[in-house]
């Protein structure tokens, strides 16, 4: 019985009716159908990767100038931050730089017509002074006097000018205010005069 279903099978399978063949199309063809959907597919999932490789390209390039910003950003920073820090006392130099413009002055004067008990004074100003100057030193301030140099406008600025022959054009006769630079940023211009022919 058993190998009777299985011939009533195969009868069946082999056995079609022409209608039916003309339905079920050969093996031949069933294989080119299959492949062209593999193809379409394939074509189709290409050109999702390649969008997809596109825009993995593009965010890589966003996220690469991202940290680049971020890299240029935190240099920027850094240097303000050891600028402030280098110049952070500059407001107060500026106004211990009046005080010592002060001493100057007061040490000018010529103690060989005073009395005794003012020249004990102009001694303890001068040491008052020379105190300061020592201070100022330690923090970076140094003075600009070149006295006899050629005179450069990123430090100087000239007040006066006066004609000597026997001297060269452009150079400085005398500081009439000192200059001061701090570190190397010139926080006070000097005040010069200058020779011009």
């Amino acid at each position: 019985m058993v190998e009777e279903k299985e011939q009533s099978k195969q009868e069946k399978v082999e056995i079609l009716t022409p209608e039916e063949q003309e339905k079920t199309p050969p093996v031949k063809e069933k294989k080119k159908n299959k492949e062209k959907k593999h193809q379409e597919e394939n074509k189709v999932w290409e050109e999702k990767l390649k969008l997809k490789e596109e825009e993995n390209k593009s965010l890589l390039e966003k996220v690469k100038l991202a940290q680049a910003e971020l890299i240029n950003y935190r240099k920027r920073k850094d240097e303000e931050t050891q600028n402030m820090m280098k110049y952070a006392n500059q407001d107060l130099i500026m106004e211990l730089i009046l005080v010592v413009d002060n001493f100057e002055r007061a040490i000018k004067l010529d103690d060989n017509d005073l009395t005794d008990e003012l020249s004990k004074f102009l001694a303890g100003f001068k040491m008052m002074y020379a105190n300061l100057v020592d201070i100022l030193k330690k923090f970076g301030v140094e003075e600009i006097n070149r006295v006899g140099e050629k005179f450069d406008p990123t430090l100087e600025q000239a007040l006066m000018t006066d004609s000597i022959p026997e001297m060269e054009d452009e150079i400085v006769i005398e500081v009439l205010l000192k200059g001061y630079k701090l570190k190397d940023r010139v926080i006070r211009p000097a005040s010069v005069k200058i020779n011009q022919k």
